[in-house]
């Protein structure tokens, strides 16, 4: 080796030597900032914040702050430990063990024990509207207060998911064991004792939720912020012009397009679609089949070919949606794209009408029917029932579009089957046991919205689903889910439109915005200002 190459051997070490200190500060992280508070704005009405017994993102943001979940996942649909610091599922899938954190307590003081994982699983059991989600659960052994196994009585693929924030929140024992209805119980609104990051202080129905950092939180130094304020308006472009006002610093659940524009184009404002894949959200019509003309499949396939399912997405959309087709969701490794569908067709819609015996009278009108939506989000509910209405009216069905005066109105009317059609959207909730079978199964038609609400009643359907949540071998379920999306396609209890196109908008200002795979359905315990 020659005197020059060793020269420039020690030249480029002692520059290597000379650049530790720049490129050292160039990989460290930013450390969090501890402090602040998180202004948060939602359209979605809460009636309470106890979401062991209540499904949907109005009650699911401010419940993962309050309570705990055994585990959560990152953005790579990987379960994480959380109260569980470790879990073993046994390989017959028919029980899971979780090995609970030591030292954890409720914001009461009072430690989190198996017991109450025990209470809360057989809780959320008992009274949440997705009865399939711990269907094979019988029980939950406790052999000592750090330890909670879950009997199952076949395998059940989904059991690890279902342990996510907001579908396994872990609720106390000695507060909610007292023999009152969990579904009506005070403290899910009133004085409410949680086991996650924030704890609450003041909650008024209708307007905001306030959450503040608890300090003897089990994940040592989190939560980074000291507060959290849910201010609920229904006005989503009020909503807005505070955010760029600086009045709120996060707007979770995001579909405007032309608000999603206008965030895009400001500098001060980050967005972001990352977080969504968990719920798999999707945006339909639903049919009462329960009720006359409904009940008649050839009614429900006329209406479907009056809808452009293009036009929706790229006229009422901006774009930023994509028309969807059946009932698991196209990312789903269990969606199939060879279901039934139903291209705009007026003609054949009239055809299929005067078949089923509606023909148009003298003044062209066959029928009259309403149609309900969620309020709070009109491009993609009030918008899209508009766009029915005028559509039907082309077939001689008049369509009366009626508004509700909240959310608890409109989940009213669904829970009571007071209504022919609504607009809806409906999440796969990750695994089709979660959130799919929920809308089929005969056996969940139930006075609870977003069950089947629909009255779809088909004993193969029922067989398929049961078969296929209870197989571990996702080939095998596949077969099954397949068959089971071209008949629901075929008998249409429900009209698929769209996926809805979820974004978070939110400061500049604002680090860490959850983007883990329940994104804003996730706890901030990990979000802080730069």
């Amino acid at each position: 080796m020659n005197h020059l190459t060793l020269s420039r051997r020690k030249s480029l070490a002692l520059a290597l030597l000379a650049a530790l200190p720049h490129m050292s500060s160039l990989a460290a992280p930013e450390a969090p900032k501890r402090g602040g508070t998180l202004v948060v704005g939602s359209t979605q009405v809460m009636r309470h914040v106890n979401g062991a017994v209540q499904s949907g993102i109005a009650t699911a943001v401010p419940s993962t702050q309050i309570f705990a979940s055994p585990l959560r996942f990152d953005d790579k649909w990987n379960a994480q430990p959380y109260l569980a610091e470790k879990w073993s599922l046994a390989a017959d899938g028919k029980s899971l063990t979780l090995n609970l954190r030591k030292g954890a307590v409720f914001h009461d003081g009072k430690p989190i024990t198996s017991e109450d994982v025990a209470f809360s699983i057989m809780s959320i059991k008992a009274n949440h509207p997705f009865t399939t989600m711990f269907g094979p659960v019988e029980k939950v052994e406790t052999p000592d207060a750090n330890t909670a196994i879950i009997r199952m009585s076949t395998p059940h693929p989904a059991i690890i998911l279902a342990m996510a924030p907001a579908l396994c929140p872990i609720i106390p024992k000695h507060i909610y064991g007292d023999g009152t209805d969990l579904k009506v119980h005070p403290r899910n609104s009133t004085d409410v004792v949680g086991s996650g990051p924030f704890r609450m202080t003041e909650f008024k129905a209708g307007q905001r939720v306030v959450l503040e950092r608890f300090d003897k939180f089990f994940l040592a130094g989190k939560p980074y912020l000291d507060k959290i304020i849910i201010n609920v308006n229904p006005d989503s472009n009020n909503l807005l012009l505070g955010l760029e006002r600086g009045e709120y610093q996060m707007l979770p659940y995001a579909t405007s397009s032309s608000e999603l524009k206008r965030i895009a184009a400001n500098p001060a404002l980050n967005l972001t679609n990352k977080g969504f894949e968990g719920i798999g959200s999707l945006n339909w019509l639903a049919f009462n089949t329960a009720k006359k003309p409904l009940n008649d499949v050839n009614v429900r396939k006329a209406i479907a070919l009056t809808i452009d399912k293009k036009f929706i997405s790229k006229a009422l959309h901006g774009g930023f949606s994509q028309p969807a087709d059946g009932p698991i969701v196209a990312s789903s490794p269990f969606a199939i794209p060879d279901v039934i569908t139903y291209p705009l067709d007026l003609k054949k819609a009239a055809e299929l009408l005067d078949a089923a015996g509606f023909k148009a009278g003298a003044n062209g009108e066959r029928m009259k029917l309403s149609i309900d939506y969620i309020p709070g989000g009109d491009e993609q509910q009030k918008n899209v029932a508009e766009y029915i209405r005028a559509q039907l009216k082309k077939v001689g069905v008049t369509v009366e579009v009626r508004a509700s005066a909240d959310f608890p109105s409109w989940a009213k009317r669904m829970a009571t089957r007071d209504f022919d059609m609504s607009m809806d959207t409906v999440f796969n909730w990750g695994d089709p046991v979660i959130g799919v079978h929920r809308t089929y199964l005969s056996t969940n038609i139930r006075p609870i919205v977003w069950t089947n609400t629909q009255s779809y009643n088909n004993p193969k359907v029922d067989e398929l689903l049961n078969t296929a949540g209870s197989l571990l071998d996702p080939t095998k379920r596949k077969a099954y889910y397949a068959t089971f999306q071209k008949i629901v396609t075929d008998e249409l209890p429900i009209h698929f439109i769209n996926n809805t196109p979820y974004h978070t908008a939110s400061s500049k200002k604002v680090m860490n915005v959850p983007t883990t795979i329940w994104g804003p359905a996730s706890p901030y315990d990990e979000v802080y200002f730069k």
